[in-house]
């Protein structure tokens, strides 16, 4: 198995709503993204801006990705199809994203469903992420500071 890391280009922008739309938990349809103001014309300009977004690819196909907010300092989506889970993809994708946010802050942060069956609260949580507050809902923040 190959894999490799590397940053999304506008030719990705299907494969990336493909692979948001597959996951189990924490499951939006298109139509909910685009409630939610995430289009691909959205994401079309936020790639063009800046390196935001990286795709982690296995034996060449684009199975993960991470996104980032670098003005706020947010880990906006992390999102691996769940035929893919549990090989590490997770865990490099957001070293990179980390790493690039701590490039322009020192505090970190991500929001996500704060319920005990989300599996992404225990691997943020082994990645050094402390749950901060509650947000709305059922969401919760997480911080990571660079000295963490």
């Amino acid at each position: 198995m190959q894999t490799l890391i590397r940053t999304a280009t506008q030719d990705d922008i299907d494969t990336l709503f493909s692979i948001r739309t597959s996951v189990v938990q924490n499951h939006l349809s298109v139509e909910q993204m685009a409630e939610l103001g995430i289009t691909p014309q959205v994401l079309a300009e936020s790639i063009e801006a800046a390196p935001c977004v990286w795709v982690a690819e296995v034996d060449g196909r684009a199975v993960a990705f991470a996104m980032v907010d670098l003005a706020e300092g947010e880990v906006f989506a992390m999102f691996v199809l769940p035929t893919y889970e549990n090989l590490g993809l997770g865990r490099q994708l957001m070293a990179v994203a980390e790493a690039a946010l701590f490039e322009h802050h020192d505090r970190l942060y991500l929001i996500t469903d704060g319920r005990d069956e989300i599996r992404a609260n225990g691997f943020y949580q082994r990645l050094g992420w402390v749950v901060v507050g509650q947000v709305d809902g059922d969401d919760v923040r997480y911080e990571k500071s660079r000295a963490q």
